[in-house]
């Protein structure tokens, strides 16, 4: 893992955990405020990237705070740790309380309190940019900082926003009492007992601007009418009932003591990510899925030889990762053997697609945690044994969340066994940014055509899902022929594709 820096030595900012990773979830805190650490010892637990990982210290030091709090969501790029600084007797405030200072002095002083506020709050210069800023996502400031400036949403932290997410609140509805407006924790509990909410300041007219009016609203200059005749005085209205209060909505109760009472379970975490990832997915590949069957009675003779020979648990799972390793390694099928390089967020920005050399396959995996894609890394370059002990191995630590973050990162195409289980044919989403992914379905005996002759063999459905962006129609139905062809005369899969 790569350490990153800011211009502040004595600062430690969340690093890159992943590609493409903004954001990581906090799960426990190693060190506490106090502790003496040394270079790479163990600070905290982050959940990240469909993984759990350690962040290690990069320097020896005395922790002066820690940033964040178990189970909040935190941003790559902001400040992690703190570190005591050896040159310094005291410590400088922080950004946020540096703000709350300026916040609290605005009623007395306000033209230096807002100097203040501008030279704490605002963001550095470009040309003061961290030294780490080519590897961090994201600005140094509003979503980086955990906080959503976006027209008509509320700014609150991840932790805030999850808090209502669970009482069953809209954040956007609830005012705000921090600083800037911002939506506190305080605001979130008080909004959930039902607590009158505190009224919003109204936006402030500048001088010289009026304020123009609305539909409704009256002209500013109205002619005076003419003088009515006197006539006896009215009675004086009775005043009007005082507007109740503006409450916020109470929240939905769940009653989760109740023997048939619904889970609910927090979406975060590593389901987030999987979620993330596959809206990506479907938002940006233009799927489309081909289908066929391929007549493994042959290979399952050889795949029991093989296990008595070897002593080792093989599956059909090894032959068609050989396979379409085989496939991906021959030049004109190496479109699907590809990841494209795009920037989803600027259409207008240059995209690539890159065709790899070596075969990285990805091979997905259930576990307790959801979904991971543990890679086979040189997949052409093994033969039929070889990949499954890779398999095997990977698919475990994936399991007991000991593998390394690296070997959940760079494969170049995925293959999903969903006939573990049960299923025949599936629909895959693609692994983005990969081009394609292989569903192998459960193999069933059927009715099979050998030599013109009706017989009963077993079949093993296969269902290859691309990228019509990348890749043609044509190219697809091509190569799962040509994966089907060699499962039906798999002898030739027992060696490596290339040396």
């Amino acid at each position: 893992m790569a350490h990153h820096k800011s211009t502040n030595p004595d600062e430690f900012i969340l690093p890159d955990l992943g590609e493409g990773v903004h954001e990581a979830e906090l799960i426990k805190w190693r060190v506490k405020v106090g502790d003496t650490v040394a270079e790479h010892d163990i600070l905290a637990e982050m959940e990240t990237d469909k993984a759990l990982v350690e962040v290690p210290s990069p320097r020896a030091g005395t922790i002066a705070s820690l940033n964040g709090n178990e189970g909040e969501i935190l941003k790559v790029g902001n400040v992690l740790v703190t570190y005591q600084s050896s040159g310094s007797a005291q410590r400088a405030p922080s950004v946020s309380e540096g703000s709350a200072v300026a916040h609290a002095n605005a009623s007395h002083a306000h033209a230096h309190a807002h100097a203040s506020a501008t030279a704490v709050a605002e963001p550095p210069e470009p040309t003061a940019e961290r030294e780490d800023a080519g590897t961090v996502v994201g600005k140094m400031g509003g979503e980086l900082a955990g906080m959503s400036a976006a027209p008509g949403k509320a700014l609150a932290t991840p932790a805030v926003r999850r808090l209502a997410r669970d009482l069953g609140l809209d954040i956007d509805s609830i005012p705000g009492t921090g600083i800037g407006g911002r939506v506190t924790e305080k605001d979130v509990r008080n909004a959930s007992s039902g607590a009158p909410a505190v009224p919003q300041r109204a936006p402030s007219v500048s001088a010289g601007s009026p304020q123009a009016p609305g539909r409704n609203a009256a002209p500013s200059f109205i002619p005076p009418a003419p003088a009515p005749r006197p006539a006896a005085p009215a009675p004086a209205p009775a005043p009007a009932p005082a507007p109740a209060p503006r409450q916020a909505a109470p929240a939905r109760q769940y009653d989760t003591s109740a023997p048939d009472a619904d889970i609910r379970i927090p979406f975060r975490g590593v389901r987030r990510t999987i979620a993330n990832r596959l809206r990506q997915s479907i938002n940006q590949a233009v799927h489309f899925t081909v289908m066929d069957e391929a007549d493994v009675t042959a290979l399952e003779s050889l795949r029991k030889k093989l296990a008595a020979a070897s002593g080792e648990k093989v599956s059909f799972l090894p032959f068609v990762a050989a396979a379409v390793a085989r496939v991906l390694n021959q030049s004109q099928f190496r479109a699907l053997n590809a990841t494209v390089e795009e920037d989803p967020q600027n259409p207008a920005a240059d995209s690539f697609i890159i065709q790899h050399r070596s075969v990285h396959l990805g091979i997905a995996t259930d576990t307790d945690s959801g979904l991971m894609v543990p890679v086979v890394r040189d997949a052409d370059r093994l033969g039929v044994l070889e990949i499954g002990r890779a398999i095997t191995q990977t698919a475990e630590s994936a399991r007991n969340r000991t593998i390394a973050r690296e070997n959940l990162m760079g494969s170049t195409f995925t293959i999903s066994n969903v006939g573990s289980h049960a299923g025949r044919f599936a629909t895959p989403v693609i692994n983005y940014p990969e081009v394609g992914i292989l569903a192998v379905g459960r193999a069933k005996d059927g009715v099979v055509v050998r030599h013109g002759m009706i017989g009963v063999g077993k079949l093993l459905p296969l269902s290859l899902a691309c990228d019509h962006r990348v890749v043609d129609g044509a190219t697809a139905a091509l190569a799962l022929a040509e994966i089907v062809k060699l499962l039906q005369d798999a002898e030739q899969l027992l060696g490596p594709a290339r040396a």
